[in-house]
């Protein structure tokens, strides 16, 4: 089943968007059978799970941090994450240059987008996502990149809301991409609304329960 899902949703999305698998609570065979079919990139929220299975699955894997990140739990992950997608806070990229100075490696992350009235979902405003990466202390930090932005849309069945929404991130990452080299990635879409997201510019997207079935 995960072989045909993962599948279905490759054949279905643009060459230029990214996928990654959300693996957070599956099983390292579940994760292998998705691996076996090509797949390289997985996403986790909880940086126990994710290092444990790092620790024990093929070097070759791509880890991405989907879930809100604390700042005491960056150095768990510092030495292997390809990329830490729901950064909120200067606070958390100051650590994550520290860590990466402390591994000798460049740690790649997103800067999460509030574009949801919901109280569950984190996240900056415009004005101050802009001014985090347009400030001389960020320019001047050496092992941290913020390669673009992270958002995720409210949880409804009103489409068209969750398409304005969308709209905004991809307004902010247009504008911004135009005067910063560093900005390539836009992480929106989720299982049950991918299809807007890549219509509204998203080209990473994180699917989870179409890939591997719903969570326990």
């Amino acid at each position: 089943m995960i072989t045909e899902s993962l599948n279905k949703i490759i054949n279905e999305i643009p060459s230029n968007v990214k996928l990654i698998a959300i693996s957070k609570t599956k099983s390292k065979e579940e994760i292998l059978e998705a691996y076996g079919h090509g797949q390289r990139i997985f996403g986790e929220n909880k940086v126990q799970e994710m290092t444990e299975k790092y620790s024990s699955l093929p070097k070759d894997i791509k880890w991405h941090m989907v879930g809100h990140v604390q700042s005491n739990k960056i150095k768990y992950m510092a030495p292997y994450v390809d990329l830490i997608h729901g950064i909120d806070s200067f606070k958390s990229i100051r650590t994550i240059n520290k860590e990466g100075e402390k591994n000798n490696r460049i740690i790649k992350c997103l800067l999460q987008l509030k574009i949801s009235s919901e109280s569950t979902k984190f996240g900056l405003e415009i004005d101050e996502l802009e001014k985090i990466i347009q400030s001389p202390e960020y320019k001047k930090l050496s092992f941290v990149k913020v390669c673009g932005i992270m958002a995720m849309a409210s949880f409804t069945t009103d489409l068209e809301l969750v398409r304005e929404e969308f709209n905004i991130a991809s307004k902010l990452y247009n504008r911004i991409k135009k005067v910063n080299s560093d900005f390539q990635i836009l992480s929106m879409g989720m299982s049950n609304d991918y299809k807007i997201a890549i219509e509204a510019g998203s080209n990473m997207i994180r699917i989870g329960s179409l890939i591997f079935g719903s969570r326990n």
